[in-house]
């Protein structure tokens, strides 16, 4: 069934799908090939500019898809693949050497090609659509000019997938590759040492049984803590049975988190460790180099990379690199005399067949199906469907160990014992399925509190399934779900912004005991007692008015600053680390610093949150250059460091007093799983990434606000919200 109902389109709609489509100089075999792709897609947008795409067939959808994303942002889709290709210094120059070279450990073109040929025809069919979707767009629309990637071969998809490595070679340091490769020191940076403090990312995801909704429908919460504008919004159908809504990475041809009319999909970044380092003993011998494994001496494989750059002016180099790759992996590192191998999950085909099928599933018995390809590395699930089951999934890539070892530390890889034995098989992963207590929640936090009572049990399982512990927004999932059995899609929608920060409900009444035991003679005694009592009548809530938050959140910066280091090393929270291992003098100080902060950039100390907190969307969104005197919205929310569910990480920037977000929440949606599947969404900012266009930034205040729109699922939800109907090519 197609998604436009009969006589949905009004007459200019009508007319863009019929228009001519404009073509420019390409292979006439391939233009052929293309004009018959389009003619059997409907790209219908949507009054938000969201793309409904319908196809024939799910390769018709997958062609459609992509080329709507690239009329959305290009240059995103573009910047995504340099970086997975390992090719982003062929635009940015000799500063991404590294950075491309660590990817190229593990994705090879040749070794990438082979595997597209190897693949099943199905999803040979889906790459090759997506390929011509995008080399469409480009023959279609001359006045954009790629970097890099002018023409897209269908291997290529298979270089970003579910399974892609973006998350888990981040562990990788850059400083310590260069050092091994270039055989000369190069000291961490502050982002690597912990002394720059990086805003968590990850994810919040809630799944409520039936039980505890007041319609008896199960609902789901989708909402990803990533960078801005990282994911497009998106409907894929085909007369195939495909129908799939929700978050698309750019590039990406399929539905990340979303739903079908079945069921509902939320990853959360996850703490298990899965990525381990081996300590190789190795040796050179009559020119080449071994290392030891066991009584053996083995030989490393070797390979040389080729890192194209750019040069300042605009000309091309090349630096060579000789790899070396022991069974473990690829070396990365030298510590203590020895070399180091990283080891990850690298499957792109079960990644990328993984990541489409579950689009296509129907309840949990036939996602669970899916889950056994084991090629989801890094991502919890949180999952909800119509027959009323609720789960919370553990990453399916789970290699097994001996946890008499510390993972957490390079382990000495000469030892046999140290290796990686298979994989776990779902039923020893520390799940959840249909939770007496009925609901399921996880934020980037530890399993063992993912159902209250009914949580998997930390003792019975090892040590490496969870290296994350803890965090304050699991605290506040706990505080917003216990107890609770009148849900509606609303009042999920009001937890997922509930305004309560749990950990300055730990360490405001902290500090103002602080102040409290201060001798009358002590010149803090005056100087902070009126900002004491501000805090002292908080109720620990953000809001667009509180000089509470702002002050608050100033003191968590100030000491963040210095603390942020030290508690990365004592793998402790920073709320934690400030509780338990700082001073009444070091947390004093740290206000008093804050307060005198307030006083110099905004002239006191009184000082609303919205008017220090805030939103702004620019031509350079990629690499914004923020300025306060430009327009931007206030933002209640704060950093998901100190708890608050609904996340909005922002910073001052060397040219603004104003704090400016990036990353937090991305894109909110509540899906409810009723007789016909019902959701409402918002995402940062607005669809498009042109700032020409209306849906440039006509989500922000919905966004700010948590004020959901209605998505638009099925056809009688779009009627009468259509802007625009049309074949790729067509406008």
């Amino acid at each position: 069934m197609g998604l436009i109902a009969p006589g949905l389109k009004t007459l200019a709609a009508t007319a863009a799908l019929l228009a001519p489509i404009a073509v420019h100089a390409a292979p006439s075999a391939d233009m052929a090939r293309w004009q018959a792709e389009a003619a059997r897609v409907t790209i219908t947008r949507d009054d938000w500019g969201i793309a409904h795409v319908h196809g024939k067939s799910d390769a018709d959808a997958v062609f459609g898809a992509i080329y709507a994303q690239a009329e959305d942002d290009f240059g995103r889709i573009e910047a995504n693949y340099l970086t997975a290709l390992g090719r982003t210094a062929e635009t940015e120059g000799e500063s991404a050497i590294w950075q491309d070279l660590r990817q190229r450990l593990y994705v090879d073109p040749a070794q990438l090609q082979a595997q597209y040929h190897q693949s099943p025809a199905w999803l040979r069919a889906l790459m090759d659509a997506w390929a011509d979707g995008l080399n469409f767009y480009l023959a279609t629309h001359p006045e954009v000019h790629p970097k890099v990637l002018t023409r897209f071969e269908p291997w290529m998809a298979l270089s970003f997938t579910e399974g892609s490595i973006g998350g888990d070679i981040e562990r990788i340091s850059l400083t310590k590759l260069q050092s091994f490769y270039e055989h000369r020191p190069i000291p961490p940076t502050a982002r690597e040492t912990g002394a720059e403090r990086r805003e968590p990312r990850g994810s919040n995801g809630i799944a409520i049984a039936p039980k505890n909704t007041v319609d008896g429908h199960a609902l789901l919460l989708i909402n990803p803590h990533t960078s801005f504008y990282f994911r497009s919004e998106l409907q894929m159908t085909s007369d195939a049975g495909l129908n799939a809504y929700g978050a698309s990475t750019w590039g990406q041809f399929f539905i990340y988190q979303g739903f079908n009319p079945n069921v509902g999909w939320m990853h959360t970044s996850s703490g298990v460790d899965n990525v381990d380092q081996f300590a190789e003993e190795v040796t050179s011998k009559g020119g080449k180099w071994f290392y030891r494994y066991g009584s053996q001496l083995r030989p490393l494989n070797s390979n040389t990379v080729t890192v194209r750059y750019r040069k300042p002016d605009g000309s091309m180099g090349e630096r060579q690199f000789t790899t070396w790759r022991s069974h473990h992996g690829p070396i990365v590192a030298a510590e203590s005399g020895k070399w180091i191998a990283e080891a990850l999950m690298w499957k792109p085909i079960p990644a990328l067949e993984q990541s489409w099928l579950r689009t296509k599933t129907g309840d949990l018995a036939s996602y669970l199906k899916v889950a056994d390809l084991k090629a989801n590395s890094s991502n919890d699930t949180l999952f909800a469907d119509g027959k009323g089951e609720i789960a919370y999934l553990h990453p399916q890539f789970v290699p097994v160990r001996e946890d008499t070892f510390d993972y957490r530390e390079p382990v000495d890889g000469s030892n046999p014992a140290t290796d990686w034995k298979g994989l776990h098989s779902l039923d020893t992963l520390p799940s959840v399925e249909n939770p007496a207590v009925g609901w399921v929640h996880n934020t980037n936090d530890w399993p063992w509190d993912a159902a209250g009572p009914d949580s998997p049990r930390a003792k019975d399982y090892p040590r490496y399934m969870d290296q994350a512990g803890p965090n304050y927004r699991g605290v506040h999932a706990d505080e917003v779900l216990k107890g609770r059995h009148d849900f509606t899609p609303q009042r999920l929608i009001n937890a997922a912004f509930d305004s309560h920060l749990p950990a300055f409900a730990l360490l405001v009444p902290q500090l103002v005991g602080d102040w409290d035991a201060l001798a009358e003679s002590d010149p803090l005694k005056e100087k902070l007692a009126q900002p004491v009592r501000v805090l002292r009548n908080w109720d620990e809530r953000w809001g667009y008015g509180s000089q509470a938050t702002t002050l608050a959140v100033f003191w968590g910066d100030t000491l963040g600053a210095d603390l942020n280091a030290r508690a990365r090393a004592a793998r402790m929270q920073l709320a934690d680390y400030i509780h338990e291992k700082t001073s009444p003098v070091e947390r004093l100080t740290a206000f008093d610093k804050a307060v005198a902060r307030l006083e110099r950039d905004f002239g006191g100390w009184r000082i609303a949150w919205g008017d220090v907190n805030r939103f702004q969307r620019l031509d350079d969104a990629i690499q914004p250059h923020f300025d306060d005197a430009k327009p931007s919205l206030p933002v209640p929310f704060t950093s998901a460091v100190w708890g608050s569910l609904a996340s909005f990480g922002a910073k001052p920037y060397p040219n603004t007093k104003r704090y400016y977000g990036t990353s937090g929440n991305s894109f909110v949606a509540v899906v409810e799983f009723g007789p016909k599947v019902r959701a409402w969404a918002v995402t940062a900012g607005g669809e498009s990434g042109d700032p020409a266009s209306p849906h440039f930034a006509d989500e922000a205040q919905r966004y700010a606000d948590g004020k959901l729109r209605k998505v638009y699922f099925w056809p009688e939800d779009l009627r009468g919200h259509v802007e625009a109907s049309y074949r790729p090519g067509a406008r």
